[in-house]
């Protein structure tokens, strides 16, 4: 891993609390897909990678799975162990999932959200494996930026104060991707030769902001929280003016979350 990859992994722990609050959650009917596909039994043990504040452990956990959750962050481990107090069965581990001493054969289904890619692939996929039981499956998943038409134009404006004001944080693929343009993650699973048949599954939502709640959801990725003081002010000002000059104070933003599971060979 690099050290850049690395530093930025750890970023969301400084922001754990407006992360709770502001990062989208998951369509209720992923859960349900996941407990299908994996063919998880009630009595199942899930291991989640990478939990944050357990925007995603929680509907798991109110199925009565008996679930091990390893973050790296102290203070989103903290948000997720007061978020699951309710739910004895859930234990939060503050640990790096490259640290931890795998439990082999231990696990039923092994689930990561929006985190999966922050790991070395070639780590990751073997020890999820090792931790697996024979039967056992990984489910994977990830909310991505996808156009919306509910958007009106906001996003191409906004990339053009990126260009002037944050270039640094300017990607090729930076603009809205169709949801058909979607990368999809089914060769990297199939490529590592541990999973059999992957099964994508995929869901289609918008969510809306204020010019607040869409600066408090920028300052929650690692890019934004990286740049320098100076720089986030007058770029995230120029934004909010943006959204409540020309928008009317509110924009929606497209979200594709994309969902794959595979059983262990």
């Amino acid at each position: 891993m690099t050290d850049e990859r690395s530093h930025l992994r750890t970023t969301f722990n400084e922001v754990a609390l407006l992360y709770e609050q502001v990062r989208p959650g998951y369509p209720e009917a992923l859960f349900d897909d996941v407990v299908s596909l994996s063919k998880i039994t009630p009595d199942g043990r899930i291991l989640e990678i990478g939990c944050g504040t357990g925007q995603a452990t929680v509907p798991f956990a109110r199925r009565g799975y008996r679930i091990l959750c390893i973050e790296l962050g102290e203070n989103l481990a903290k948000v997720a162990q007061k978020n699951l107090a309710a739910h004895p069965q859930v234990e939060v581990c503050n640990i790096a999932f490259e640290d931890w001493i795998i439990e082999e054969n231990a696990f039923d289904l092994v689930i990561s959200a929006t985190a999966f890619h922050w790991l070395d692939p070639s780590i990751a996929y073997k020890k999820t494996a090792q931790a697996l039981t024979s039967e056992g499956a990984i489910a994977l998943f990830w909310n991505e930026h996808v156009y919306s038409d509910a958007s009106n134009g906001f996003f191409e404006k906004v990339q053009e104060l990126y260009q002037s004001l944050a270039p640094q944080l300017v990607k090729d693929d930076e603009l809205p991707l169709r949801e058909q343009k979607v990368p999809n993650k089914t060769g990297e699973i199939e490529q590592t030769g541990l999973f059999g048949e992957v099964v994508y599954r995929s869901y289609r939502w918008d969510a809306t902001y204020n010019s607040a709640s869409y600066l408090n959801l920028l300052n929650t990725y690692s890019g934004h929280l990286n740049l320098d003081r100076i720089t986030k002010v007058r770029f995230f000002d120029t934004i909010a003016e943006l959204i409540n000059t020309k928008f009317n104070g509110q924009i929606t933003k497209g979200y594709l979350t994309t969902l794959y599971v595979a059983h262990l060979l």
